[in-house]
């Protein structure tokens, strides 16, 4: 039979009965009459000179010619669909969602972003910034951007490595030249120290520096990064600065570093369930991300 003259809306007709075993629920899944569905059947049968179903009493069972066109029009139809809904789905994908860790996104990504937009101004990117990492179900985020110890700090997902992060004490000029110097990790007792979500970022950098006894368990404690530095650039005490991010403002002046050293903390990651499974837009968008990021940390 010529392709122009398939009888598609008999087949999907037929399909329907066949798939469901049923005329009468053919008919509520296409939403026309059960005499329709029988109707557009019996002329298929009558095209093709065989008979697909064998009418019994109270139901139907497919002949052998039946079973054989049911299996090779569920898989076509299937494959159409399949086809559609990537089809809709790349157009929406042009909106893409990402989550990002506030500190990062304000400091590292946005002011980078526009690069990509030149690359691909075909793909909005929408920045959720949160710290709560993203389920990755339908509407959330495709991708996520955190700081962890390793690739394996966030289950059931995969990570990509983007920069390092080590640490060092940061605090106001002003607030520095009216408190007690500092020569040394012990000098830090006189300030008040400011924390990220709990006090073992300073408990870190203490011990990495060789004063473990020196760790503090006081001081006011912020539930982000970005409130942290917010906090230390009016005065309010020392926090523990991302040498890279605020490389800008230690350079300008509005943050000063007392001591040259620096210990490691982690490392920004990343995120997505299946790195192989990204629809087009993410993918573009998490190999620009991981190449922008490259040596960050050192240039």
């Amino acid at each position: 039979m010529k392709r122009g003259r398939l009888p598609l809306t008999a087949l999907r007709s037929f399909e329907a009965a066949g798939r469901l075993g049923s005329f009468s629920r053919a008919a509520e899944e296409l939403f026309v009459s059960q005499a329709a569905i029988s109707r557009q059947i019996r002329e298929l049968e009558a095209s093709l000179g065989r008979s697909l179903f064998e009418r019994l009493h109270r139901r139907v069972e497919r002949t052998v010619a039946g079973r054989q066109l049911l299996g090779q029009l569920t898989k076509s139809f299937d494959d159409i669909d399949r086809c559609l809904t990537q089809i809709i789905a790349e157009k929406a994908d042009a909106l893409l969602r990402v989550s990002v860790e506030p500190a990062f996104a304000g400091a590292l990504l946005v002011p980078r972003l526009d690069r990509f937009r030149k690359l691909r101004p075909d793909i909005d990117v929408v920045v959720d910034a949160s710290s709560r990492l993203t389920e990755f179900r339908s509407h959330e985020a495709e991708l996520a951007i955190r700081h962890g110890a390793s690739a394996r700090s966030w289950p059931r997902t995969q990570a990509r490595h983007l920069m390092d992060v080590f640490v060092a004490p940061v605090l106001t000029p002003a607030l520095l030249a009216s408190g007690a110097p500092i020569s040394g990790p012990q000098d830090l007792r006189h300030y008040t120290l400011l924390h990220e979500a709990d006090r073992n970022g300073w408990a870190l950098w203490f011990q990495a520096a060789g004063f473990p006894d020196l760790a503090v368990q006081r001081g006011p404690i912020f539930p982000d990064a970005s409130l942290v530095m917010q906090a230390a650039r009016l005065g309010h005490g020392v926090a523990l600065g991302d040498c890279t991010m605020e490389r800008e403002e230690l350079s300008a002046g509005i943050l000063v570093q007392p001591l040259a050293f620096s210990a490691p903390y982690g490392a920004y990651w990343l995120v997505a369930p299946d790195f192989a499974r990204l629809t087009e837009p993410a993918k573009a968008f998490a190999d620009w991300v991981v190449a922008e990021f490259a040596g960050a940390a050192d240039g």
